[in-house]
């Protein structure tokens, strides 16, 4: 189950992805700083990155590209920095980690999960605790927000 590993790598750069931000747009003054900084860490890492693996493995050429693939995976990167985006101004705003990033991430995981359901219908009923379970990440998110610290 190496996949778990990679998960919990993502949740932890995402976890650390709010606070970081918002101390960084702090820090410069500027949330629009700050979004250049995001756009250019996406750059190096999003775009670099992957032109060298693929360079060093030979799949930069026109084999395996495919039009709906390349949307689709173009607007998932759009989504990605249109969120990075609304983060921004979340903050600039006045909101702070310690409750703008449990709702993002109390709501990822249930717009995700019902979208992923349409896309993906699953074959079975899901489990009146999968259900359960997502109202449970609302409500938890709910209570961060209302008893945030002030």
């Amino acid at each position: 189950m190496p996949w778990i590993v990679f998960a919990v790598g993502a949740g932890l750069a995402w976890g650390l992805y709010g606070p970081i931000l918002q101390q960084g747009q702090a820090q410069l003054g500027s949330p629009f700083r700050a979004l250049l900084c995001v756009g250019l860490a996406y750059f190096v890492i999003g775009v670099l990155v992957p032109v060298v693996v693929l360079g060093s493995q030979g799949g930069l050429g026109s084999r395996g590209w495919n039009t709906s693939g390349f949307v689709a995976a173009t607007a998932g990167g759009a989504l990605g920095a249109i969120g990075a985006v609304f983060l921004i101004y979340a903050f600039r705003a006045g909101g702070l980690p310690t409750y703008v990033m449990p709702i993002v991430f109390g709501g990822a995981p249930v717009v995700n999960t019902i979208f992923s359901m349409m896309l993906h219908p699953p074959r079975t009923a899901p489990s009146p605790f999968m259900w359960l379970g997502m109202a449970l990440v609302v409500s938890g998110a709910s209570l961060v927000l209302y008893f945030r610290p002030h």
